[in-house]
């Protein structure tokens, strides 16, 4: 009887339950994509497929200069995280102990409105304007969170017999670096690039803080248009970058396949 029962629930009520949360977690996601191609303003009332909403979106000065500020933050984010990342972990190989790296770890433990309240405090002490400069700071500081651990990760997997065999061959430190290190570590690279990319484009409590009357960020003008309601343009926009991280977690994908390679190799 209990063998029977545990058939019974293996057959047919655990698949139930598994395709019941796949469906609460896609199904607001499908109804977004879906309501972007709604001809109707009305954005719960399907009137027939339109593009209008999408062709409306170029024509919205102020949400592109929205698209422009954010993607300008998280291309300097990206850039800025990987290479401090990267510095900091090839620089720390000689430090015995690991409590300097793990203090990053702090930076995805902490709640972001936290951090985003202290970076706020420390701009305000220090009399610094908000703007581009605050948003890539916040940003750059966040992503460090994610950058240090991949690539510590890949770093420690390396053998260091590789860079002293340079060294000893008559490279030197900087060869050694871009002709060793660099394509050795270069899966971890592009996997966390692509990461903080993701997340400083889609980040909304550090810009919220850190971005200033000056400068407004994406996540903080939808914020702004959907305090008066959800409009198709919004659902347009949130299609269109669901579509860029798809291709961003694609590629993700793709890079965990060749650094399994490299690594087997």
């Amino acid at each position: 009887m209990m063998v029977e029962t545990q058939r019974y629930f293996s057959r047919f009520f655990l698949p139930i339950v598994v395709a019941s949360a796949y469906l609460f977690l896609y199904l607001p996601i499908i109804i977004l994509i879906l309501f972007s191609f709604n001809d109707s303003i009305v954005s719960f009332q399907w009137t027939g497929f339109s593009l209008r909403w999408y062709k409306k979106l170029l024509e919205m000065p102020d949400l592109l200069n929205a698209m422009r500020t954010s993607l300008i933050v998280a291309i300097a984010t990206t850039f800025l995280s990987v290479t401090l990342g990267t510095c900091f972990i090839v620089a720390g190989r000689a430090w015995r102990s690991s409590f300097v790296s793990n203090l990053f770890y702090a930076n995805v433990l902490l709640p972001e409105i936290v951090l985003g309240i202290g970076l706020l405090s420390i701009f305000s002490f220090f009399k610094i304007p908000l703007g581009y400069s605050s948003l890539i700071a916040g940003h750059t500081l966040l992503a460090l969170g994610y950058v240090i651990p991949i690539i510590k990760a890949r770093f420690s997997e390396l053998d260091p017999v590789l860079t002293e065999a340079s060294l000893d061959l008559g490279a030197t430190y900087t060869q050694t670096f871009c002709k060793i290190l660099l394509p050795l570590l270069r899966p971890s690279l592009l996997a966390s690039a692509l990461l903080v990319f993701t997340l400083s484009m889609d980040d909304f409590l550090i810009s919220f803080f850190c971005c200033g009357p000056s400068v407004q960020p994406l996540s903080v003008y939808i914020y702004s248009m959907a305090k008066a309601g959800v409009h198709p343009v919004i659902n347009a926009v949130s299609a269109f970058f669901l579509a860029l991280s798809s291709l961003f977690i694609m590629v993700l994908c793709r890079l965990k396949i060749i650094d399994q390679v490299i690594s087997h190799e």
